[in-house]
């Protein structure tokens, strides 16, 4: 028995800047894919960073997060000096 994998996806309308939207379907046919693609990858890239630097942002705010100084982490990953 095969069984069918069917994707969920939600359609989103944006506005674009005439030349951001010229950058974008150069882009598309330079790459030959898909603006829709290439927004995708755009978009789950800055929602990755954007999460590594909320993270970032609640570990430098958090007062009892211990501070490792660059020599202390150089010799816990056993670099030289």
């Amino acid at each position: 028995m095969q069984y069918k994998v069917i994707e969920i996806s939600t359609s989103v309308s944006i506005r674009l800047p005439d030349d951001m939207a010229d950058s974008l379907k150069s882009l598309s046919e330079i790459i030959d894919r898909s603006k829709a693609y290439i927004i995708k990858k755009a978009l789950q890239a800055y929602l990755e960073d954007y999460s590594d630097y909320l993270i970032a942002q609640e570990r430098l705010n958090d007062k009892n997060d211990r501070v490792v100084s660059s020599e202390e982490m150089r010799e816990l990953i056993g670099l030289p000096d």
